[in-house]
């Protein structure tokens, strides 16, 4: 049961370091297909010797045998091969090999390893009669001596081991049970029964779990792995370039400072180093072809060689420096040197290729600071192109935003000024309203008053007569006659009723003339309006007429300039509207007249056709909106005057408002007219001498 469960532990710590291996090669991305170049590194065992050495020893120190074969092999047997077949002078190392060590292993039929394999095949084996078998077929190499109680000794190339057969043989059968496989398969966790799945790949025919394990001893011994994975190190090793490093062991108690000089010199001995640094002493560390070395110092040459052959050179070289014929040997396709002689040439070397760096360096200073110079200069004169277009380009963005930001005043300061303008017209009205509503009341209070006076002094005066008629009538019945004073009283009444009716007769009178002279004066203003408004008419007619025959001699000055350039560079020209004069008057109804006042400011650039066109249609439009707004203000005056509309207003006033304003606009409107003509007249005369820019100019020079 504890054998079982031995195998069973051993069986997954090995298939677990596989596994673990196989994730990290993973993660890192190897393999055969991306992997072309590595560097590896081998820690070998280093040999154990014990009191009591098993078969855990047994399998390290042959692995140690193995590597130190691999180890003698690269460091004594081919570098002194290599010496021999390049026909140089050398006197061959003495170093230990372990050729009959490994022979004693693994020689067939009757090596350590065949005898072991054999003797597990075995049922009734025990561990003493394999030790007899080894005393009876190996007694007679030297390599092997036999001892009592299944003990026996090797002697391997660090010294003399004994081994003990207890467990030899049941460590080699290493026995793995179906029980234990189906155990690893009832596991819960899937990495178990992947483990399992290997096991039985290895240890059980493919036909189904029931069966009986079928085992090859001979292929599934612990032996036969370990060999079959040691040869497969080595023929790794073979094929790399190896590089070793050996550590020494200072003392056996593990503590610092302290160090046994007997362990450190078995350790020397063993190890093969003592051998090592002879070889490196005597022999020749930097090795080059003839080809190689001619190539790499050749140039340093002081003189031409009369054979051009990599061997002259090569010997050339080494003569000029002076090194003595016992520092180095030349070989049949090699050069080979002694350690340090390689300093003095690549000394020679640095000196030569930094004198040469110096030289190229001051070289292409030279160079680069003239294509610097230039580069320089030339981007001078480009900063300074750009930065004038940028400037100048800075300028007409500064001056567009001065032009706007002067007409967005003026159009605030000129809605500032109609709403205080409003508001106090409302005001005005509201007042003149009050007013007005106020003495109408009056006005009509009074001819109230005057009404029942009229119809008060009718009632009296008819009372008064029917009273003097009744008065009368009874004095004649009775003979008597009424007393003069109340009749001179009543006359008296009469007399101030009447003349107090005249006088209203009177005033009524007087309204109505006054009302004619109204009327008679209004219709005066209507005809002098018409007469002022044909007036306007002719005058902006012949305007549009001068306009016409301006478009129309710039249109043939700019077909006969066009003919007769073939190649001109357009300036830049524009036309800034300039400040735009409004006011509005706003009647109670809410109706508000506008005038305004174009200025236009033209900034005129040779060259430019479209844009002359384009000046004076801007002239054209201002004509017709100025004859629009004139037409539509002096419409809604005459509608005022003739009551078709209501409004507050003073129309004489506005009248003579409006007719100042037109003749203010018609003056202003002649001015720019006689200066836009002189404008295209200079454009027509300068065009020829402003054909090319100033990159024009640069580039034809």
């Amino acid at each position: 049961a504890i054998d079982a469960r031995d195998a069973l532990a051993k069986s997954i710590y090995a298939h677990l370091f596989d596994w673990i291996v196989e994730q990290i090669n993973h993660s890192l991305g190897t393999g055969r297909q991306r992997t072309r170049r590595s560097i590896s590194i081998l820690d070998i065992y280093g040999f154990e010797s014990f009191n009591k050495n098993g078969f855990e020893q047994f399998c390290i120190n042959y692995a140690n045998e193995r590597l130190q074969q691999h180890f003698n092999r690269h460091l004594f047997k081919l570098e002194q091969e290599e010496y021999l077949d390049d026909g140089i002078d050398w006197v061959s190392v003495e170093f230990v090999d372990n050729t009959d060590c490994l022979s004693l292993f693994e020689k067939k039929p009757l090596g350590l390893l065949s005898l072991l394999d054999e003797e597990s095949t075995f049922p009734k084996a025990t561990d003493l009669s394999f030790a007899n078998k080894l005393k009876q077929h190996l007694s007679g190499n030297p390599g092997f001596k036999g001892e009592q109680d299944g003990a026996f000794k090797i002697c391997h190339y660090a010294g003399e081991v004994s081994y003990d057969t207890t467990g030899f043989l049941e460590k080699n059968r290493d026995p793995l049970h179906t029980e234990s496989i189906q155990l690893l398969f009832s596991c819960k966790s899937d990495l178990p029964k992947d483990f399992a799945s290997v096991m039985i790949a290895y240890s059980q025919n493919k036909s189904s779990l029931s069966c009986h394990l079928l085992v090859d001893s001979q292929k599934q011994s612990v032996v036969n792995k370990f060999k079959a994975q040691l040869f497969k190190l080595m023929q790794q090793l073979e094929n790399t370039s190896p590089h070793f490093i050996r550590c020494i062991q200072p003392n056996n108690k593990q503590r610092p400072r302290q160090f046994e000089h007997d362990l450190v010199l078995h350790q020397l001995k063993c190890c093969g180093v003592f051998e090592v640094v002879r070889i490196s002493r005597a022999g020749y560390p930097t090795r080059m072809t003839h080809q190689q070395f001619a190539e790499r110092y050749g140039f340093l040459l002081s003189h031409s060689v009369a054979s051009q052959n990599p061997l002259s050179i090569s010997v050339a070289v080494l003569q000029q420096f002076s090194i003595p014929p016992e520092m180095y040997q030349v070989g049949y396709t090699k050069l080979f040197l002694r350690t340090g002689q390689v300093a003095a040439l690549e000394n020679a070397k640095n000196r030569m290729l930094h004198g040469a760096l110096r030289i190229q360096r001051n070289f292409r200073g030279l160079h680069t600071r003239r294509e610097y110079y230039t580069l320089k200069k030339g981007a001078t004169a480009l900063q300074s192109f750009v930065r004038g277009e940028k400037a100048r380009f800075r300028f007409d963005y500064l001056f567009k935003r001065w032009r706007a930001a002067v007409l967005i005043q003026k159009y605030t300061r000129r809605r500032l000024a109609a709403t205080m303008f409003t508001d106090q017209l409302k005001n005005i009205v509201v007042l003149q309203s009050v007013m007005r509503g106020c003495l109408a009341r009056k006005k009509f209070k009074c001819l109230q008053e005057e009404k029942e006076s009229k119809v008060i002094n009718s009632k009296v005066r008819r009372d008064v007569r029917n009273n003097i008629s009744q008065v009368r009538l009874c004095h004649e019945m009775n003979g008597e006659y009424p007393r003069q004073p109340v009749v001179t009283e009543l006359e008296g009444r009469v007399s101030k009723a009447e003349a107090l009716l005249r006088d209203k007769e009177e005033e009524n009178a007087m309204l109505k003339q006054q009302l004619e002279q109204y009327e008679n004066k209004w219709s005066e203003y209507e005809t002098k309006m018409k007469v002022m408004e044909e007036a306007w008419k002719k005058q902006l007619s012949s305007l549009q007429l001068s306009l016409v025959a301006a478009k129309k001699s710039l249109a043939a000055d700019d077909m006969v300039t066009r003919a007769a350039r073939t190649d001109t560079t357009p300036t830049h020209a524009q036309y800034d509207s300039e400040d735009t004069m409004s006011t509005g008057t706003h009647t109670p109804e809410g109706t508000e007249l506008k005038y305004q006042n174009h200025n236009p400011e033209p900034r005129l650039a040779t060259g430019n056709s479209d844009r002359r066109i384009n000046a004076v249609n801007h002239l054209a439009k201002e004509f017709e909106d100025r004859r629009q707004v004139f037409d539509d203000d002096a419409g809604f005056l005459v509608a005022v005057k003739s009551g078709q509309i209501g409004s507050n207003m003073n129309p004489d006033d506005e009248l003579r408002k409006l007719k100042d304003r037109f003749a203010t606009w018609k003056k202003d409107y002649k001015s720019r007219l006689k200066e836009t003509k002189v404008n295209l007249q200079k454009v027509g005369s300068h065009d020829e001498k402003s054909r090319k820019r100033w990159w024009g100019k640069k580039s034809s020079k």
